[in-house]
């Protein structure tokens, strides 16, 4: 299962903040938004459908070796917890960040809780092997 929570500032437009997380996860997800007042844009998926498109940017901006040593350094049991940059995001970029102080407009969070979080990682980024191929 993938779950995305991004906090919505009050200088930013929701519509947008929905769009940098979609432009990251779509596919087989569930986009919501708490109240206006709450600030939250949530997105809930299954794991290799909704990430897909992550995967795909990943693999077209040629960062899977920053991105393995990221999501690697993230696992948590059986989760892997990241954070991207929301402007980034926006752009259809994947730019990691940390959890907190690094944007002015926070991050994006997300969640992915699978069984085996290295057969993820090895799915979205490539293996080691691979990289040496190329």
């Amino acid at each position: 299962m993938v779950h995305s929570e991004t906090e919505v500032r009050p200088t930013e437009d929701p519509e947008k903040v929905k769009k940098a997380v979609t432009n990251i996860l779509r596919g087989e997800v569930e986009v919501r938004q708490l109240d206006e007042w709450s600030g939250k844009v949530i997105i809930k998926g299954k794991n290799q459908p909704a990430l897909e498109r992550f995967r795909m940017i990943i693999q077209r901006d040629r960062i899977r070796a920053a991105a393995r040593s990221v999501l690697r350094r993230s696992v948590e049991g059986t989760r892997i917890v990241f954070y991207l940059n929301k402007q980034a995001a926006y752009a259809s970029h994947v730019s990691f960040s940390a959890p907190e102080g690094e944007s002015p407009l926070g991050p994006i969070q997300v969640v992915v809780e699978t069984e085996n979080p290295d057969e993820l990682i090895d799915w979205l980024a490539g293996q080691r092997e691979e990289r040496r191929k190329e």
